[in-house]
């Protein structure tokens, strides 16, 4: 997924993993010839810099990084130090494209496959991945949302299965099931209310949060009643008035949500949520493991969102987001690959993927499946799911902006609206 954070300043979390003895050589290696085994068997020092806008898995990628730092030392000889920045999403995506544009980029770099590939692509900047190892052991439903003009340019790390969070004690508590339409979730909510609960965690610091009714209540839309919005976007010929409708989902849950939503950020709501102090959340299974690291024993879902009463378009976003790409201007090119295909080895990545609580998404991951994805599973075996709408970065991250300020009052719809218009035809200008 996931994106995150609202206004807060980039964490440079600098990780230097030097592994092994021995001696150690004053070169940075390049990927042709100084990243190699050196003459006389002195090691080289390569340093290799990587921006992953993930930072509540800091400490799984430190570890998985320290083990890959182990095993080049051991297979190429190599003092590996890995410069690793992980900054908050919601300035990710600017803090990326300007270090891209100014040549400053890092060696490996986290994209969204569906919202970003495009983009990157067209501007140069992803290497091509197709001849590389893990590219055979992903699965045929994920490699294409990483290929683009018969390429493969990133490895994926998340892929998605997501609606929204409900809590499975409650819901069994009050006799609950998720509703298939709009009418049902107001009857929900009106129960839950009765029995002083809260229906919805409202978690709104952070931007990239209420930017997910986007792909959620649209795409539900652009997939069941208005399957040409996206071609006609792209062409200047359409308009958000169009999706006017998403409202009355956005505003039942604003009006029936916890308090103090713009103070509340993804962590503080993931606390929260499995303290059990509200039943709902809009959010995804990415946040599994920041839940499950506050109440072990909880037990939450996975259902798709309604946005009318049309029980047809109550349906599971099936996606690709966070990937790693290379750069093609990298100096440590070769080594930045090997780590790309460490990302899928046959043994290590298990429980990497685990650890994060991905979904498994290539043929050499053999864990169980966890019990949310399994409920999201079943929506998708029987049709009620689409693939999430390529909608461009940019306009997600002006609606996320923009629905804050419509929660605080301070835009009405049809301003939300007119700026996510606006916002297509600026990325439409850009991108002919």
């Amino acid at each position: 997924m996931k994106k995150m954070w609202k206004v807060a300043a980039s964490a440079v979390l600098a990780v230097s993993l030097l592994a092994g003895c021995g001696n150690t050589g004053t070169n940075t290696g390049s990927a042709g010839e100084d990243a190699g085994v050196s003459e006389g068997g002195a090691a080289k020092s390569v340093t290799l810099k990587m921006f992953i806008a993930q930072p509540r898995f800091k400490e799984q990628y430190d570890s998985y990084i320290a083990d890959f730092t182990k095993k080049i030392k051991e297979e190429k000889n190599i003092d590996l130090k890995v410069q690793l920045e992980m900054p908050n999403p919601d300035n990710a995506p600017q803090i990326l494209k300007t270090r891209l544009a100014s040549n400053d980029a890092p060696d490996i770099f986290g994209l969204h496959a569906i919202n970003e590939i495009p983009s990157f692509y067209k501007a140069g900047y992803l290497e091509d991945l197709s001849d590389q190892p893990f590219v055979g052991k992903l699965m045929d439903s994920v490699k294409p949302a990483v290929t683009i003009d018969d390429k493969v340019v990133a490895v994926p790390l998340e892929t998605l299965s997501w609606g929204y969070l409900y809590n499975k004690q409650i819901f069994t508590d009050l006799g609950l099931t998720p509703p298939t339409t709009l009418s049902e979730m107001k009857a929900v909510v009106e129960k839950l209310k009765q029995n002083d609960v809260t229906p919805f965690l409202l978690s709104y610091k952070e931007s990239w949060i209420p930017q997910l009714f986007l792909p959620l209540a649209a795409g539900a839309m652009i997939n069941t009643e208005n399957t040409d919005f996206i071609n006609r976007m792209n062409k200047d010929e359409g308009s958000f008035s169009e999706m006017k409708s998403m409202f009355e989902i956005i505003d039942l849950v604003n009006a029936n949500g916890t308090d103090r939503a713009l103070e509340t950020g993804g962590d503080d709501g993931a606390a929260a949520f499995a303290q059990g102090k509200a039943a709902m959340w809009i959010q995804g299974p990415w946040y599994a493991e920041t839940i499950l690291a506050s109440n072990p024993d909880f037990e939450f879902g996975v259902a798709p969102l309604p946005i009318n009463d049309n029980p047809d378009a109550t349906l599971i976003n099936l996606s690709v987001s966070t990937s790693l790409a290379v750069s093609p201007s990298s100096s440590n090119k070769e080594v930045a690959i090997d780590f790309i295909n460490y990302i899928l080895d046959d043994e290590a990545s298990n429980n990497f993927f685990q650890s994060v609580k991905f979904n498994p998404l290539a043929t050499v991951h053999t864990y169980e499946s966890y019990p949310w994805v399994n409920d999201a599973t079943e929506y998708v075996k029987a049709g009620k799911s689409y693939q999430d709408p390529s909608i461009p970065q940019a306009v997600k991250d002006e609606v996320g902006k923009a629905l804050q300020s419509y929660f605080a009052g301070q835009m009405s719809q049809d301003e939300v609206l007119q700026a996510l218009d606006k916002s297509w035809r600026d990325y439409n200008k850009v991108n002919k």
